[in-house]
């Protein structure tokens, strides 16, 4: 890893958390997408993670909902009628994924402790915000997996080139 600026830095895990998102969503048996984990359906978790991510790592002021969003869809606290089925949040996360990558990819240096227009948080207290958010929530999944399957979702550290493929146990 690259360590000579903040940008790297960010970059790099970003990768490497991104990498983990996807490959702890690609081992979600099937059978165990829409049965409740604290009284919500696994897949709301998994949007919910994604949906917070997507909003507050670039600018919950400018933010735009998922074309598919309804009110409360990504609230943990608020039953829903509406299904997502993993195909829609698969490609959900894509989205997600190449907006924070472009994003990234157009960071400086010298806006990290900027805000952005509409938003009370500087850059870097949303983008670390959200490493923080995200990995709480893909733990809590990653429990979830544990407890009905026995296995462990790989996840990468520091360490290591991040693999290729996905539905990679331990």
């Amino acid at each position: 890893m690259i360590q000579t600026g903040f940008i790297e830095i960010i970059k790099d895990q970003a990768d490497r958390a991104l990498w983990s998102v996807r490959n702890v969503i690609e081992c979600i048996p099937d059978v165990m997408w829409d049965k409740l984990y604290c009284d919500m359906p696994l897949w709301k978790h998994v949007y919910h993670m994604l949906h917070s991510l997507d909003a507050w790592y670039i600018n919950p002021g400018k933010y735009q909902e998922p074309f598919f969003h309804e009110k409360d869809l990504n609230n943990l606290d608020v039953r829903t009628g509406k299904r997502l089925p993993r195909e829609l949040l698969t490609n959900y996360f894509h989205t997600v994924e190449t907006k924070i990558r472009e994003y990234n990819n157009n960071l400086t240096e010298d806006i990290l402790l900027e805000k952005p227009e509409g938003s009370e948080w500087t850059r870097f207290a949303l983008i670390v915000g959200q490493h923080r958010h995200l990995h709480s929530h893909m733990g809590m999944i990653m429990g979830f997996i544990i407890a009905e399957t026995g296995m462990w979702p790989r996840v990468i550290g520091l360490e290591g080139e991040i693999p290729n493929g996905y539905s990679q146990f331990f």
